[in-house]
């Protein structure tokens, strides 16, 4: 099977890994000695059920061109822990004309269905290694 055509090469993903540990650490820290994570590891399982989810309270509310965002979050310092960064996904949904609000987006959030968020970050951060 050939991989899909928004695949990215194995290079491409560590120049990508590269840049961003060598530009933006520094903001996800906001200047704090503390490395920050940078990897989040899901299960297919989970993944899959997420998507089924998603795909299933789409159709029952007839929501059209079902999608999944993927934003960046972080939990609180907890004691000796810092906060440290994750993510979640939300479920979207096409949006309708009259909804358009000039971001240039043609989505919207669909808060009629539950984000997904279930795993902190890998630590220590290590950088992508192909």
């Amino acid at each position: 099977m050939n991989p899909p055509n928004k695949c990215i090469t194995v290079q491409k993903a560590k120049e990508l890994q590269k840049e961003w540990r060598e530009t933006r650490s520094i903001v996800t820290t906001n200047g704090k000695e503390h490395k920050d994570t940078c990897e989040f590891h899901f299960d297919l399982e989970e993944l899959q059920e997420y998507i089924n989810y998603v795909r299933e309270q789409s159709n029952q509310n007839n929501a059209e061109r079902p999608g999944i965002n993927v934003w960046l979050g972080a939990y609180q310092a907890d004691g000796d822990k810092p906060s440290l960064n994750t993510v979640f996904f939300s479920a979207t949904r096409k949006m309708k004309a009259e909804e358009e609000d000039g971001s240039g987006r043609d989505y919207l959030e669909n808060d009629e269905i539950e984000p997904m968020n279930t795993v902190g970050g890998m630590w220590p951060p290590l950088p992508y290694k192909g």
